[in-house]
């Protein structure tokens, strides 16, 4: 740098920087060695539909106290235990398991499986099957029967529940102190307000 005071602007050592972007190419070049050493990225599986139910409807109305030493898993709003995070409401749950993040957990890709002629027939046959069993005709007798068994059912179970009720009023009449005692003990009853 000159001395003059005229001369204001700062001067750059060009070999300095020179060598340090020579330095910076050559651990570019070292670090993309060693990627290509550790090997071929990994396969992943193909998409797959999901062979379970997603349940949202199971907190459904229900009031959870948390406080700060509740677990994660418990605390309010969906958990995901692949990605260990909690999703505030359903919808973003949906978005969350069908996204990429969460598939990628799973060992899953993105892509899926290219469908071949035989695998459509299947499934139109699957299809079928379905409709099929969900048009069984029964015939008038058959359903009669059924109908009568469905009420003699609803009929035994009325008669189960009276039974009970009975038995609970009994206990309760058995249970009740006597008349002598709870005047010496000086209260009448438990503020039934209720005469027999």
């Amino acid at each position: 740098m000159s001395m003059r005071p005229d001369d204001h602007r700062r001067k750059w050592d060009r070999e300095e920087y020179e060598k340090l972007a020579e330095d910076r190419k050559r651990e570019e070049k070292e670090s993309e060695e060693d990627q290509k050493v550790k090997g071929p990225p990994i396969k992943r599986e193909l998409l797959k539909t999901r062979d379970y139910k997603v349940d949202l409807d199971s907190k459904l109305g229900k009031s959870i106290v948390i406080n700060k030493n509740t677990p994660t898993s418990q605390s309010g709003g969906y958990y995901c235990n692949v990605c260990d995070c909690v999703v505030k409401d359903s919808i973003n749950f949906l978005d969350h398991i069908n996204g990429k993040k969460h598939q990628r957990n799973l060992g899953m890709s993105m892509r899926i499986e290219r469908s071949s002629l035989d695998s459509v027939k299947k499934r139109f046959e699957m299809n079928k099957k379905k409709i099929e069993e969900k048009k069984k005709d029964y015939d008038m007798a058959t359903r009669m029967q059924e109908i009568a068994e469905e009420e003699e059912k609803l009929k035994e179970y009325r008669r189960e529940k009276k039974k009970e009720k009975r038995k609970a009023e009994e206990m309760l009449e058995e249970s009740q102190v006597p008349n002598e005692i709870a005047s010496i003990m000086g209260f009448s009853g438990f503020g039934s307000s209720k005469k027999k």
